[in-house]
C-alpha cells in the first residue's frame, strides 16, 4: 500500500453530509448537524471524520463504540439514568454500543468521530 493511502484527516476534504435528528428524537433546540466522513473501511465497519452540530438536544442510542475527540464547542451527554457529562475541546472519550441517553449541544460543537460498528452475530445455520 503507498503512502498516498493515508488519510490525513487535517487536509482531507471530503463533502459534508447536512442532516437533523429524527423530529421524534429532538427534545430542545433545531440542532442540524454536518459530517464529514474521511473514511471508511471496505467491510463498512470503521469509519472515521469530522462531526459539527449547532445548539440543540436530542436522544440518543448507540448501536456502534465510538471515540470522540471534542475539537470546539460545549455539549452535555447524559445516560438514561438522569447522569450527566460536560464535554469540552480536548475532551476524549469512547461511547460504548449499547448507550442510550441524549446528548445536549450548548455551543456549537465539533469533534473528530472514530466508529466500530460490530458485525451482527450470523444466524445458526439450519438443519
Amino acid at each position: 500500500m503507498p503512502i498516498n493511502d493515508i488519510i490525513d484527516l487535517a487536509s482531507t476534504d471530503s463533502p459534508a453530509e447536512h442532516y437533523r435528528p429524527a423530529a421524534e428524537k429532538i427534545l430542545a433546540g433545531d440542532p442540524a448537524q454536518w459530517v464529514r466522513n474521511h473514511y471508511s473501511s471496505p467491510c463498512q465497519q470503521f469509519h472515521c471524520g469530522i462531526w459539527e452540530a449547532e445548539p440543540g438536544h436530542w436522544t440518543i442510542s448507540y448501536s456502534e463504540h465510538e471515540y470522540c475527540e471534542i475539537l470546539e464547542g460545549e455539549s452535555v451527554l447524559h445516560d438514561a439514568d438522569g447522569g450527566s457529562r460536560l464535554l469540552r475541546a480536548g475532551d476524549r472519550f469512547v461511547i460504548p454500543a449499547g448507550f442510550c441517553g441524549s446528548w445536549e449541544v450548548r455551543q456549537r460543537t465539533r469533534k473528530v468521530y472514530v466508529i466500530f460498528e460490530q458485525a451482527e452475530p450470523s444466524a445458526p445455520a439450519g438443519n
